[in-house]
């Protein structure tokens, strides 16, 4: 058995109960309130919004399955001890039991339909048809921007939407006697698995223990595991978190060696997906909190090697923004208005992240405001969840008014969703285990109601 002992979390709170849970409630509510009218107002105003069950990319599919006992015991396991244990596990141990609780969670959801859970969107999905198709990978990089747009040559959807890093890993992987999909679905579930560790990794290494304790239970059980098992996205969202990791390392230890390391798995995250250089934001908030800017350059010349040698082997970056933007518009995104997206990628984020995020940033508005009236920011562990989960949610804001995100950013957003939990330090002592609850109830309704896709 683990060492176990009590670890101290008194200190987070600085506002008095009343106002905390007036934000947490409030901020539940309006998110609720938020999915609510996502689902509602289309089929009442009768607005296609060219999607299958609006906000979400989903069909709807009552069933039970062979993950349906094991989810359902995870998530009440998780909420009647994880709290406890995340409290009292001394930190190794802790991580261990943060990745496997992560890593069952993800595998309880997607086993719900069976093996198919974790095969069938891969199979039938056009990154992993591509890679098995490509026996030249110099030649794809010449030709990936001249066949982005839409024609009888262009790249699929996903891999057109995609620079071209997205599809060489699974290029990868199919090299590597990994390419049938019921593999790759456990490869890139275990990718996923890891992005709790690094998240409870870094806070803890920029001085927030406390608080990385206290959000660990949300990291764990969140409902954006039913899109994050075999998700392409997924891997994204763990090159981003372990990018995080490495530069609160460097910023920590002043070295040059891991904010080089960052900046590499910065670089592939951008190599990666097109919106993930808004990453900017929460890679300034880790240098913000641990008062150290001298990695900056290191981690720069990083990601700027990693774009420079993807040009020097046939792909330029500058000249895939225009030829995606020209995709993007030239699809089904010109045919969903606006006028709903805005705020029901909003409403599809809270299904990913769970309600409990309006909760979370009610009670971060409500420091917020706080801090404003003292015109200071609190110290220690609330200063660094305050930060990052601001430049979080500073990163959803911009992807939302691009309107290069509209609808599927219940997957799309992942990247940003384990920040954004971050935030669930900031609840009150008392909703902590009720607002687990709501969280592991919204996935296993999802899980069990929706047929997702990607």
């Amino acid at each position: 058995m683990p060492h176990t002992r009590p670890y101290p979390v008194a200190g987070l709170p600085v506002e008095g109960p009343t106002g905390r849970f007036s934000a947490a409630t409030s901020g539940l509510a309006a998110a609720l309130a938020l999915m609510t009218a996502a689902m509602v107002v289309p089929a009442v105003a009768g607005w296609d919004v060219h999607i299958g069950f609006p906000p979400l990319f989903a069909h709807w599919m009552p069933r039970l399955g062979p993950g349906t006992v094991p989810a359902l015991a995870i998530g009440v396991l998780g909420v009647v001890y994880g709290g406890r244990l995340t409290q009292r596990l001394s930190w190794r141990p802790l991580l261990f039991v943060v990745w496997l609780g992560g890593l069952c969670w993800l595998a309880a959801l997607a086993l719900v339909d069976g093996s198919d859970g974790l095969s069938s969107h891969i199979d039938t999905h056009d990154f992993l048809q591509v890679a098995r198709a490509t026996d030249d990978v110099s030649r794809l990089l010449h030709e990936f921007v001249d066949r982005m747009p839409l024609g009888p040559d262009g790249w699929p959807t996903h891999v057109a939407g995609h620079p071209p890093g997205a599809l060489l890993f699974f290029v990868l992987l199919v090299r590597l006697g990994l390419g049938g999909s019921l593999a790759v679905g456990i490869v890139v579930t275990l990718v996923a698995s890891t992005i709790p560790v690094a998240v409870v990794s870094t806070l803890r290494t920029l001085g927030a223990e406390s608080s990385a304790r206290l959000a660990a239970p949300f990291l764990v059980l969140a409902p954006a595991a039913v899109w994050e098992a075999v998700s392409a996205d997924a891997v994204y969202a763990g090159v981003a978190a372990w990018a995080l990791a490495a530069l609160a390392t460097a910023a920590t230890r002043r070295s040059a060696t891991w904010a080089l390391v960052a900046g590499l798995l910065f670089g592939g995250c951008v190599m990666m997906s097109y919106g993930l250089p808004l990453l900017g934001f929460l890679a300034i908030a880790v240098l913000v909190v641990a008062r150290c800017y001298r990695p900056f350059g290191w981690a720069l010349t990083g990601a700027v090697a990693v774009v420079v040698a993807f040009w020097v082997a046939g792909f330029s970056l500058w000249e895939a923004f225009p030829a995606i933007h020209q995709r993007y518009w030239a699809g089904i995104a010109r045919l969903r208005p606006a006028s709903y997206w805005l705020w029901g990628d909003v409403a599809a984020l809270c299904f990913s992240a769970g309600p409990v995020l309006g909760a979370a940033v009610g009670c971060w508005l409500s420091r917020v405001r706080s801090a404003w009236a003292r015109r200071a920011l609190p110290l220690g562990d609330v200063r660094t969840v305050m930060l990052l989960g601001g430049a979080a949610m500073l990163s959803v804001v911009a992807a939302d008014l691009s309107l290069m995100s509209k609808a599927e950013v219940e997957r799309i957003w992942l990247p940003f969703v384990p920040w954004l939990l971050v935030l669930s330090a900031l609840l009150p002592a008392g909703w902590r285990r009720p607002a687990l609850g709501v969280q592991v109830a919204s996935a296993l309704v999802v899980q069990h109601l929706f047929l997702t896709g990607w």
